[in-house]
This record gives C-alpha cells, sequence and structure tokens, in this order.
C-alpha cells in the first residue's frame, strides 16, 4: 500500500482566462493571446495535493513536472481576471522556476501550498506576494 495523498485541486486554468483572451483575440494583436489560451485549456492541467505539486501540459498534454514541497525555497502569486484567477511562480533550490498560469482559487491554493514549504520558504514568499 502506498502513502495516500489527498488532492487540494486537480483541473485545468481557470475558464475565465480563456474567455477573456478569446474576446481580445478578435483584434489581429490579440490572436496569439488567444491561441495561447486554447492551447492552455486543451491540454493544462494541474494537480496540487498535500504532498506536491503535479502540472501535465506540453504538446498534446505529454510533459509532466512534480514538485515535493521540500524543493521550494519561495513562491509568488499575481491576481489576475479581476482577482477572480491568477499565477504563481515556484522558485525550486536548483534556481528553476515553474509558472503555474491562470489557477482557479489561486488565493486558497497560495495559502494551502505556503501552509507545506519551509519555514524559511514561507518567509520568503511572504515578503515577494501581494
Amino acid at each position: 500500500m502506498g502513502i495516500r495523498e489527498e488532492s487540494f485541486y486537480e483541473g485545468g486554468p481557470a475558464i475565465g482566462d480563456l474567455i477573456i483572451n478569446l474576446l481580445i483575440g478578435l483584434t489581429v494583436i490579440g490572436i496569439p493571446l488567444a491561441i495561447g489560451a486554447v492551447v492552455r485549456a486543451l491540454w493544462l492541467r494541474y494537480r496540487i495535493t498535500n504532498r506536491r505539486i503535479s502540472v501535465i501540459g506540453g504538446w498534446m498534454g505529454q510533459d509532466r513536472t512534480d514538485i515535493v514541497y521540500s524543493e521550494i525555497i519561495k513562491i509568488v502569486k499575481v491576481p489576475r481576471g479581476l482577482g477572480t484567477w491568477g499565477d504563481m511562480v515556484v522558485t525550486l533550490k536548483n534556481g528553476s522556476r515553474l509558472e503555474l498560469r491562470a489557477v482557479p482559487r489561486f488565493r486558497e491554493a497560495y495559502d494551502f501550498i505556503l501552509d507545506k514549504i519551509s519555514p524559511q520558504a514561507q518567509k520568503a514568499s511572504a515578503t515577494t506576494s501581494r
């Protein structure tokens, strides 16, 4: 029997991100933004559990990235969509960064992740997020 994981969030990016970017896509300048939002909606999936963060994305959803909380040194959130969804950037001990775009309930997800990371990472994150 394996270690049990309890899921906080499983799903794709916020639907509002897709809707707003499709409306912006009606202009010539907004077409790349609309295409990006459609690709995210089709192939990007997040899974935030009590043990790790998993991101499935890439072309046709073929790439998977798993991060355990002990590897996180900082997390930053940025509200979008009038605050109904937002982006988060997770910085790891090796210096790499993982961007989570258009996360629904991002404030709750941020608080959930913040509770799981080390006290030093919590302190570093608290000084940079809004």
